[in-house]
């Protein structure tokens, strides 16, 4: 597979040729579902925090840090072994991703010492990173320019129904085997998905046809850095309220404990919807959708901090901010792809490390606002600020796509 040929370097002005109505390769579905279980990992462990701290002897605030090492790991991880996989081929780069991520796991399952766990979770991360720098790439490259956001929507999707459907299970699962369990089903499962890819994915696609160095010059375009910011800026400002939702819907609302899982599910199927939307739409019109979607998420965020205390209000604007949280990130997904050139490799291992110091700074300064003077309208007000900048950002990149084009 040539992917070289399909990420031109020209930047979409805002109105594309239309995506048509041609079906994804399998091989994008396949990757999809890759995302699912990678996706899955990520977050399992904050529903089994006090089984985990116990298990390790460590504190609840402790424990936590497994989730922190998970985002550092892709934060650093991701461009990293961009660089140093861009010779192998894609195929044994994401095989040699996968087995990794179940090595990883089986020292989870393992290991009684918290230090190992922090190690053993980093690595998953930065294999994590990995499969999202080159799988992106094959994937929008495998859909063709045309659908190369439709494509990137597929991956995202399997992500966000990890969120929905992954972790929920393995909180259970955790529940009834004791927390190591989901370590080793997500183990196992890698193994056959690893065994999948080898069989399933062409054996061509190395990065052969490119250096470091041209790596490294694809990074030197101002509107890549533009992209970037509006990636960390978009979750920024939806994970600044999300992140301390109990509270916004217990605290302030006066919802009960138990409600909170069902709008965190009630969330979780409107960011599927978005994303959808925001794949089928962004290959033909994507600043056109990207910036409306945007816009959305500020008015809604903005109205979590004036109306959130009522419970019903509550409800439905969190549905809301889910339905437009991830509208974008496929958008601009596939805007890094088209304007990186190559094989984006390392452009998407950035993408990566973007979308996550997104998620670590918005949590970190929603933590900030709620211990402020501001409260409990101190997560979503501060959203709503960061909402403000990833829509200037957003029009920038309209406007000097128009310039070019």
């Amino acid at each position: 597979m040539d992917i070289t040929a399909t990420a031109s370097p020209t930047p979409d002005a805002g109105v594309a040729a239309p995506a048509g109505k041609a079906k994804l390769p399998p091989v994008v579905y396949l990757l999809g579902a890759v995302a699912f279980l990678m996706g899955t990992t990520e977050m399992v462990v904050v529903g089994l925090l006090p089984q985990v701290a116990d298990g390790l002897h460590v504190d609840t605030g402790r424990a936590g840090l497994l989730v922190t090492v998970f985002a550092v790991g892709m934060i650093i991880g991701a461009p990293l072994m961009s660089l140093a996989t861009l010779r192998l081929p894609h195929r044994a780069t994401l095989v040699a991703a996968l087995a990794v991520f179940a090595a990883g796991h089986v020292v989870a399952a393992l290991s009684s010492s918290f230090g190992v766990q922090l190690a053993a979770r980093f690595g998953s991360a930065v294999a994590t990173g990995t499969f999202w720098a080159v799988g992106a790439v094959l994937a929008t490259a495998a859909a063709g320019r045309a659908a190369g956001a439709r494509a990137t929507a597929v991956m995202i999707g399997g992500l966000t129904l990890a969120n929905v459907l992954g972790v929920p299970l393995g909180t259970l699962l955790g529940q009834a085997l004791g927390w190591r369990g989901p370590f080793w089903v997500l183990a196992a499962l890698a193994a056959v998905a690893a065994v999948v890819l080898a069989r399933r994915l062409p054996a061509g696609g190395s990065g052969a046809a490119t250096s470091a160095g041209t790596e490294l010059a694809s990074l030197r375009s101002g509107r890549l850095w533009l992209i970037y910011l509006a990636c960390a800026l978009l979750p920024g400002s939806f994970v600044a309220a999300y992140s301390y939702i109990a509270p916004l819907l217990t605290d302030r609302a006066g919802l009960p404990d138990g409600a909170v899982p069902v709008v965190m599910l009630g969330y979780g199927v409107a960011t599927v919807a978005g994303t959808a939307f925001g794949g089928r739409r962004g290959d033909a019109r994507p600043f056109a959708t990207a910036i409306p979607a945007a816009l959305g998420l500020t008015v809604v965020l903005g109205a979590i901090t004036l109306w959130a205390s009522s419970s019903v209000t509550a409800v439905v604007l969190f549905v809301l901010l889910g339905l437009f949280a991830l509208v974008a990130q496929p958008i601009l997904i596939a805007q890094v792809v088209q304007t990186a050139g190559g094989t984006a490799t390392l452009a998407m291992g950035l993408t990566t490390s973007a979308l996550n110091a997104g998620i670590a700074g918005g949590s970190w300064l929603g933590g900030v606002a709620l211990s402020s003077g501001l409260g409990l309208k101190g997560p979503s007000l501060t959203g709503t600020a960061v909402a403000v900048l990833a829509v200037a950002a957003l029009a920038v990149l309209a406007r000097a796509g128009r310039s070019t084009a």
